[in-house]
């Protein structure tokens, strides 16, 4: 069962990482606030955008380890090293549509923004572990006694700042980003979280006919 969750959560990262290198394509209709920081970092300091993300989830962690360790475990880091160099892969083929810079641009960012909410809820709902982000905006919601939603509002909006004024990639897209994405989330999260209970209990079911 466990071989199964992680193929479930190898292939949640994997759809995000996809998801966020079709986004990078046209990044210039927007991007989500922390692709908006790793953006403008490559843009100022090199390396590529994926070693920023792993370089900003690691910071992430560190900052967690301190402030509320129990959000932290294998699925957080595996989470912060693989997405970044996924993305890098998938920018690297260059096998993905390019900008055309008419509305065709914003459908490819739809594509986008729906294949990294299907991960997201793939990998969260294989139960191996939340992602960095979501642990650091867990453990800033437990400190400041701030709801989840409202630590997540004040974090972004933070990173959004910084990543404006290092001039990454702000516009339409980025205030909507998360109101598409979510929904997506929230399904892709029920629909695999069903499945993983299913097969866990088929499991249980096949030890208990081995044991009679």
């Amino acid at each position: 069962m466990k071989f199964l969750q992680y193929c479930l959560f190898f292939l949640g990262l994997t759809f995000f990482g996809l998801g966020n290198a079709i986004a990078v394509k046209v990044k210039y209709v927007g991007l989500h606030p922390w692709e908006v920081l790793n953006v403008a970092l490559y843009e100022h300091f090199g390396f590529t955008i994926g070693t920023w993300g792993v370089v900003c989830g690691l910071i992430l962690i560190l900052i967690s380890f301190f402030v509320a360790r129990s959000y932290i475990n294998i699925g957080t880091i595996l989470n912060a090293l693989c997405i970044g160099p996924i993305m890098d892969f998938f920018l690297w083929l260059d096998i993905l549509p390019k900008a055309t810079h008419s509305w065709v641009d914003y459908v490819i960012l739809l594509v986008a923004i729906v294949i990294t909410g299907i991960g997201g809820g793939m990998y969260v709902a294989a139960g191996i572990g939340a992602g960095p982000r979501d642990g650091f905006m867990l453990s800033i919601s437990d400190k400041t006694r701030l709801s989840v939603s409202q630590a997540r509002i004040m974090v972004e909006s933070f990173v959004l700042i910084i990543g404006f004024l290092l001039g990454g990639p702000v516009f339409i897209a980025t205030f909507v980003y998360t109101f598409i994405q979510s929904p997506v989330f929230q399904r892709s999260l029920k629909v695999f979280k069903s499945l993983v209970k299913s097969l866990k209990k088929r499991k249980e079911q096949s030890q208990e006919s081995v044991v009679l």
